[in-house]
């Protein structure tokens, strides 16, 4: 049986070695990186089941990490940080972690952590249909692994912008994402002129999506904030597109 795969994201060099070691001491497969943009680079190859993120990185914050790791992998995330403020406890779980471990934390108690969230992990690929590499919505298959897209079982065919795009509003249907945020998950930069480029984008992903299917996902323009994904009927969510579409300044 293959070993448990874990990628730590720890910039503290002491607190990363002690970790590794005693988490490869229990049996598992460490692999150690210090910034985010180290961990983005490194996930494709690595595959890890589980991931242990500081939020206190070098490069980036580890809240905004958090977003861009769930657009590239399913592997469950457990925050480690000695942020312990009840704001970013919250909006960790809410921008997809998995659990929230507070610094200092007991070895045993972050393994038995660990353990618990392999064991739901487990439970909702085993009741899923879908690959652990594939996000889904309605007929909308995007496949992380190939990076292709079907609609209807037809092939979709985007530009690697449209894709990255595509991949994180999939991966969080009915979610509204912000164009700083989608600009920071597709470019993995913000700046003032991003926003112009991620509605002339949404623009092109509409067009390409209903060409090849009329059952589309819906992507859902929400006044005044950014954009979703509908996970409800193309049908049902139609209307809502036009009409927050009408109104200028979104």
């Amino acid at each position: 049986m293959a070993e448990t795969s874990i990628l730590l994201v720890e910039d503290d060099l002491d607190t990363a070695r002690s970790l590794t070691k005693a988490l490869e001491a229990s049996g598992y497969h460490v692999t150690a990186v210090d910034t985010g943009l180290e961990a983005r680079s490194i996930i494709e190859h690595v595959h890890p089941d589980l991931i242990l993120l500081d939020l206190m990185l070098p490069d980036t914050d580890g809240l905004v990490l958090t977003t861009a790791l769930k657009t590239i992998t399913s592997a469950p995330i457990i925050i480690c940080s000695a942020r312990t403020e009840q704001v970013d406890r919250v909006l960790g779980l809410k921008l997809g972690a998995d659990d929230f471990v507070a610094k200092p934390f007991d070895l045993d108690e972050l393994e038995a952590r660990i353990e618990a969230v392999l064991r739901r992990a487990s439970r909702v690929r085993e009741a899923s249909n879908v690959p652990p590499d594939q996000i889904q919505v309605g007929e909308l298959i995007v496949s992380q692994s190939r990076g292709s897209v079907t609609l209807s079982g037809q092939p979709v065919h985007l530009t690697p912008t449209e894709y990255r795009l595509l991949v994180a509003l999939a991966s969080r249907p009915d979610e509204v994402l912000t164009r700083e945020v989608l600009g920071q998950l597709v470019w993995g930069y913000q700046d003032l002129g991003t926003g112009h480029l991620i509605d002339v984008h949404i623009g092109r992903l509409r067009l390409k999506l209903r060409r090849v299917s009329r059952s589309a996902p819906v992507i859902v323009t929400v006044r005044g904030k950014g954009y979703t994904i509908a996970s409800e009927g193309a049908e049902a969510a139609a209307g809502s597109e036009h009409s927050t579409e009408a109104s200028p300044g979104v």
